[in-house]
């Protein structure tokens, strides 16, 4: 065996014999964080080997070689080919090590003499082990380009800098900086650096925006696929902020106590939430939809609002056996979600005869319309799942007593839910009523193992009027007595149609 061979599969070994994977879980917490540091020193210097050999192999195996290139040699049709064979690591994994090895290692002129490497200061912290692969390449990778179009000794401060932040060894930076800082900072010199350069990548970037639909299932979904620009996604991720995120406006109950807390978390601490916070904007993004499709001024199609047709035979949807289809989507649609989609959208009977014509076409029904919705809203204000931040503008409306059991569409039957705990209310465990009119809900058992019903309108003036019966104390002003009947909630918006 080859001595270098030989000496690195002793390394291999000792590194396994010294601690073993199944040792790691017995260490205590000093040791533990000590050994990842350690693990973490080892690994880039493997790392720093694993990009030099990859390098060395494409560049005996570049084109201008033909079949006397090494990958040619080998039986390969490219060095990547060649590389995937012998390490059998990924494609992406080894692009990556052969773009980094090419940016840090020695070049050679056309003469054949000896020339630096484009990056060599990043190069010789990467070969000593003081930093690792994400950090070079975020240095290499966005600094990489500017070669042609900036001087090399301004691009050689600028990756001076860089190492320097990233070892810690800057008169301003006593701490490394991790690679995600790293590569904040290299933008930034990007942008000095050649300040045309931002205009001209925001350029590209709108050429290549787009939002695509696919047609095929993936585990049951439809997958999207989408790319923004960078403001674009700026202003998409505050909005999800403002949403999901607890605040005295959506948690009025909370609202004394002064959290701060970072939006992050604070969504972690709602009653009973078991989404991921990816899930709630998938959440949040359908009732964004739904509410754009009900708003004055939303392009039509076919003479009315943005309406997803779902088709149901008559008797399965009364034998409770439903499967419904469903306009653009080729899955059928299950029992619960056609129900809870005729509870939003209502139903339209249809009476075909066995040819497939229409014999007799019925008009919709069980649909609130637009003033018991501004009723229903002015009433509970929100989402009444406590804990649930959706307002009032993007949630459904749900029969509290199905249609389909003589529930009438009433505003005494009908309540404010938000898409994902309208899908759910049938499997959550949270319970609705109305009592004389006025929502109603417990929680699940797993929640309070003894709940209580309790009121649940999030609607501020309704709390204004428990707040006002509650205080016996209450003196009006000047010594008059209000005309105001203190239980009356007043709306003005029954001009708007």
């Amino acid at each position: 065996m080859d001595p270098t061979v030989e000496a690195l599969t002793g390394i291999a070994d000792a590194i396994t014999d010294t601690l073993p994977c199944d040792a790691v879980a017995g260490l205590d917490d000093v040791r533990l964080l000590a050994v990842v540091r350690a693990v973490e020193a080892v690994g880039r210097r493997v790392d720093a080997l694993r990009v030099t050999v990859a390098a060395e192999v494409a560049e005996r195996s570049r084109k201008p070689l033909g079949s006397a290139g090494l990958a040619a040699r080998c039986g390969c049709r490219t060095p990547a080919e060649l590389l995937q064979r012998t390490t059998l690591a990924s494609a992406s994994t080894l692009y990556r090590r052969v773009t980094l090895g090419a940016a840090v290692r020695p070049r050679v002129s056309l003469t054949g003499d000896p020339l630096p490497a484009r990056f060599d200061r990043v190069g010789a912290a990467f070969r000593a082990g003081t930093i690792g692969v994400d950090t070079a390449s975020a240095i290499t990778g966005v600094l990489g380009p500017l070669h042609d179009r900036v001087a090399a000794d301004s691009i050689g401060r600028a990756e001076e800098e860089l190492v320097a932040a990233a070892t810690g060894s800057g008169p301003d930076t006593p701490v490394p900086a991790g690679a995600d800082e790293v590569r904040v900072q290299a933008v930034v010199w990007q942008a000095f650096l050649h300040p045309d350069g931002v205009e001209e990548a925001e350029e590209e970037a709108m050429r290549h925006r787009y939002f695509s639909i696919g047609r095929h299932l993936h585990r049951g979904l439809v997958p999207m696929k989408l790319l923004v620009l960078p403001e674009a996604a700026g202003r998409v991720e505050k909005f999800f902020d403002a949403h999901l995120t607890p605040t005295q406006d959506h948690h009025p109950e909370g609202a004394a106590t002064g959290d701060t807390t970072d939006a992050k978390d604070t969504i972690a601490a709602v009653p009973g939430e078991t989404r991921s916070r990816d899930q709630q904007r998938h959440d949040v993004f359908i009732a964004l939809i739904d509410t754009l499709a009900r708003t004055p001024g939303t392009p039509q199609v076919g003479g009315a609002a943005p309406t997803v047709l779902v088709t149901v035979h008559a008797d399965d949807l009364a034998q409770g056996r439903t499967v419904g289809f469903s306009d653009g989507v080729e899955t059928p649609l299950s029992a619960t979600t056609v129900e809870q989609m005729i509870c939003t959208g209502g139903t339209q009977n249809v009476v075909l005869a066995g040819n497939g014509r229409v014999l007799a076409l019925g008009s919709p029904e069980r649909c609130f319309t637009p003033r018991q919705r501004r009723a229903i809203t002015a009433r509970d204000g929100g989402c009444i799942i406590p804990g649930c931040p959706i307002p009032a503008t993007w949630c459904e409306i749900h029969h509290v007593v199905p249609a389909a059991e003589g529930g009438p569409t009433h505003t005494d039957n009908g309540v404010l839910l938000c898409w994902f705990h309208h899908r759910t209310i049938t499997t959550s465990g949270w319970r609705i009523r109305m009592h004389h009119g006025a929502t109603q809900v417990q929680p699940p058992p797993w929640i309070n193992p003894n709940p209580e019903w309790r009121p649940a309108s999030r609607a501020r003036t309704t709390r204004n009027t428990r707040m006002r019966h509650g205080s016996p104390t209450r003196t009006p002003s000047r010594g008059r007595r209000s005309s105001r009947s203190p239980g009356r909630t007043v709306t003005w918006q029954e001009s708007i149609e």
